[in-house]
Order: structure tokens, then C-alpha cells, then sequence
């Protein structure tokens, strides 16, 4: 039996070194299809490396076009929660004469300006807020009673 074993590795280690005989032949020694088959295959295999790399950037294009749809989206979207906001304070009779300043950055909101009175200060905020879109106020209103 262990003669058998043995027969068998000695066969199979004969059989590999074989192979790899072959597999380490000269290119002077290749046929000329033996040589254009190593070339087709060799275009076949750079080609789908190639394919894999247009689809990757394919792929990028895409997820950054998408990112600057949905930043233009995202600016839209503020400014019409600015005009809104505008729009409510203007409705308010002690607010609407003033100069508010109103920026929003997705969907917060920032007052900045002057207000006649707290009670119009705090107005402000809720008016603000009650606008459809709007996160969060941030009132950096001050109370001056001369305006």
C-alpha cells in the first residue's frame, strides 16, 4: 500500500513538473496560433478590465450628478421657505414695515433685524415656524422700541 502511495506522488510530481514544462515554453517556440491566441486573450482580458473601469466612473458620474441634483433641490427648497417666511412676516401690521432679514439653510431658518417689541420678536418666531419646510428658527432679532 505505501509502495502504491508513493508510486502515485512520484507520478503525480513527474505529471506537474511536466505541465509546468510546458506552461514555461519559450514564445520562439509557440506556433503562430498558439501565439495569437495568447494575444486574443490577453486583448480579451484588458478589455474587460476596461469595461469594469467605464462602468465604475459610469457608476460615479452618476452618483455625483445626483448629489448636485439633489443640492439644487435642497436650494429650492430654502428659498421657498425664505419667500414664505417673508410672506407671513409681511402679513403681520408691526412687523411687515421692518427690514427682517430671513436665511435658510436646510430648512433652518434664521431671523436677523430689529423688532418694536418682544411680544413682535417672539411673533416672529412663529410665524416663522408655522411655514411649511422649516426645521427650526433661530431669532436673532434685538427689541428696539424706536423703530
Amino acid at each position: 500500500m505505501t509502495t502504491l502511495k508513493s508510486s502515485a506522488t512520484a507520478l503525480g510530481a513527474i505529471a506537474l513538473a511536466v505541465a509546468l514544462g510546458a506552461c514555461q515554453r519559450n514564445d520562439e517556440n509557440k506556433t503562430a496560433g498558439e501565439k495569437l491566441d495568447t494575444a486574443v486573450s490577453s486583448t480579451e482580458q484588458k478589455a474587460a478590465e476596461i469595461k469594469g473601469e467605464v462602468k465604475q466612473e459610469a457608476r460615479e458620474a452618476q452618483q455625483g450628478m445626483s448629489r448636485a441634483a439633489d443640492a439644487v433641490g435642497d436650494k429650492m427648497k430654502d428659498a421657498a421657505i425664505t419667500t414664505a417666511v417673508n410672506a407671513e412676516l409681511a402679513r403681520d401690521s408691526e412687523l411687515s414695515a421692518l427690514r427682517i432679514n430671513v436665511d435658510t439653510v436646510s430648512g433652518r431658518v434664521v431671523l436677523q433685524g430689529v423688532a418694536p417689541t418682544p411680544a413682535a420678536r417672539e411673533r416672529a418666531t412663529s410665524l416663522a415656524a408655522k411655514v411649511d419646510g422649516v426645521a427650526s428658527v433661530d431669532n436673532q432679532l434685538r427689541v428696539d422700541s424706536k423703530s
